[in-house]
């Protein structure tokens, strides 16, 4: 897909491999959709950066506030991309939620933590595919990026609704991929650990220890920053022509287990 003048919504915008891929996809030309719920000065910051990183092509960008969790804001949030440019070509599902919880103590979720995380992990990625599904197939091609996570192949991460809600994310993906081809394409990006405020905050004195292990026991031996899962989220925007209904693993080698030769 040939991105310069392309639109681009990316959910969860604000900060984080969001912000990051809002950005990238502004670098090479598209008109991007900024999106937040909360974090409002965050997202407001992304959009500055968008505009910049895309100024030799116009620096076209757009703020929307939208609840991924409500159907009718995700309408609304499709909508207001086609108001304004007439088209989405592509959909980032990057908006997400948790709640940091050990997976050993099972008294620490409760049925209300499950919904709300499966709310806008699952829930709001579908509404926002099925928002935007109809322009894409208009315009005869699109490409959807779920962005998901290891937690959804090895059942690990902040906490088991987390992992859970990955896991339903990425068999939605090639459910979705099976039903919307051939004019859209659909896949899913699996980080390991990312360095992100998000995460350090969640785990906070727990995240220095965590961090070690992770280098210690991943083949490639780094945690991974937003602009590295970027990268692999607008390559399967922009290059990626036969792949669909695919979970990319960007983890360091996180998914192949312990590396014997460094434990």
């Amino acid at each position: 897909m040939d991105l310069k003048n392309a639109v681009c919504i990316v959910s969860g915008s604000a900060s984080g491999i969001g912000a990051a891929s809002a950005v990238m996809l502004a670098g090479r030309g598209a008109r991007v959709v900024v999106n937040y719920s909360k974090s409002e000065g965050a997202a407001r910051e992304t959009l500055a950066a968008c505009e910049a990183a895309g100024a030799q092509f116009g620096g076209e960008s757009l703020l929307v506030k939208a609840d991924v969790s409500q159907d009718a804001d995700c309408r609304r949030l499709a909508q207001a991309a086609l108001d304004k440019w007439g088209r989405i070509d592509a959909l980032v599902n990057n908006a997400g939620a948790t709640k940091f919880a050990n997976h050993s103590d099972l008294e620490a979720l409760t049925a209300e933590d499950f919904q709300r995380i499966y709310s806008v992990n699952v829930v709001g990625a579908y509404q926002m595919v099925r928002a935007c599904a109809p322009a894409m197939k208009k315009g005869g091609r699109g490409a959807v990026v779920n962005v998901s996570s290891i937690a959804g192949k090895n059942g690990m991460g902040s906490s088991i609704a987390y992992a859970a809600s990955k896991g339903a994310l990425n068999t939605m993906t090639m459910s979705l991929a099976r039903v919307l081809g051939p004019e859209i394409r659909v896949n899913a990006v699996c980080p390991g650990m990312v360095d992100t405020k998000w995460l350090r905050e969640g785990y906070g004195s727990r995240y220095a220890a965590i961090e070690a292990r992770y280098r210690q026991g991943t083949a490639l031996g780094k945690p991974a920053t937003p602009d590295d899962v970027a990268g692999v989220i607008v390559w399967l925007i922009e290059g990626a022509d036969l792949i669909t209904g695919d979970t990319i693993m960007v983890d360091s080698g996180m998914h192949m287990g312990l590396n014997p030769a460094k434990v």
